[in-house]
């Protein structure tokens, strides 16, 4: 990825970042620590690496991505908004009665969803059925599964973890939100998940770390991440929760705060907007 291009998406995900606790501090509601921390991961997946056409949105042989963790759903949605799949100001329905924004991801109610999720560890296995049908069909499509790394805590995933190293699909990409950090405290006090890389690796998975908060080194991973030549690989994304906000940098407090007058315009003010 060239300069320019890296500097054109991480001032995308730091607009992002302001639109989402816009609508967060205006809805009162929703989860600000972990939408943050996933904005670059997004944000590149979006508008450099996926083949999609937000004018078709049900397109066949579109990529798909399947948001594993779906309390980050406010930063989805403003992505899938700026990318054309649906008006802006929709955003300001977030979480309210009649919405086609549910708190957590709804297929077949808002545009560019491709899974429902909410219920942490089922994504990677959706993805996995995902990308053998495509395989299958001939299609092309890559399947990209975001997980946060609380969420690895989920039988769940490892069953998945392990079906997809007996199966090979070259077209499944895992993305871990490494952010250290989930509701009740950081993943160490709550169950710890010791060493990804060498745990994906025992389950046959080809495991390629980067910045996730920088652009061209989430790109040089994800790129990396698809020509793994059939094994399943992960791109392990290190973040930080909150990020770009210094009182929720790291805060398991933030994972689903409402977001207060006076903390909303600290926030914007260090994020680069004018708060209220």
């Amino acid at each position: 990825m060239n300069t320019e291009k890296a500097r054109q998406l991480q001032k995308l995900a730091q607009s992002f970042r302001m639109q989402t606790l816009e609508v967060l501090h205006e809805i009162q509601t929703g989860h600000p620590g972990g939408s943050l921390s996933a904005a670059e991961i997004l944000t590149v997946l979006y508008f450099d690496k996926m083949h999609i056409d937000p004018a078709r949105p049900d397109m066949p042989d579109r990529d798909r991505l399947i948001l594993s963790k779906g309390h980050a759903a406010p930063m989805l949605y403003t992505v899938l908004a700026n990318r054309g799949y649906f008006p802006a100001e929709e955003l300001h329905s977030l979480r309210q009665a009649g919405s086609c924004l549910q708190g957590h991801p709804c297929l077949g109610k808002t545009p560019g969803v491709d899974l429902s999720s909410g219920p942490l560890g089922l994504g990677l296995g959706a993805g996995l059925g995902m990308a053998l049908a495509a395989r299958m069909d001939h299609t092309g499509v890559t399947v990209y599964v975001v997980l946060g790394d609380g969420e690895l805590q989920e039988g769940a995933v490892w069953e998945s973890a392990m079906a997809a190293a007996k199966y090979r699909p070259g077209n499944l990409i895992a993305v871990v939100d490494n952010n250290g950090v989930q509701l009740d405290g950081t993943n160490d006090e709550i169950m710890p998940l010791g060493d990804l890389t060498a745990k994906f690796s025992a389950f046959g998975w080809r495991v390629i770390p980067c910045d996730g908060h920088d652009a061209a080194s989430l790109s040089d991973a994800l790129d990396a991440a698809g020509s793994t030549g059939g094994a399943p690989a992960l791109v392990l994304a290190k973040t930080v929760k909150g990020k770009g906000v210094r009182f929720m940098e790291g805060k398991s407090m933030w994972h689903g705060r409402p977001i207060g007058d006076t903390e909303y315009a600290a926030a914007m003010a260090e994020l680069g907007g004018t708060g209220v």
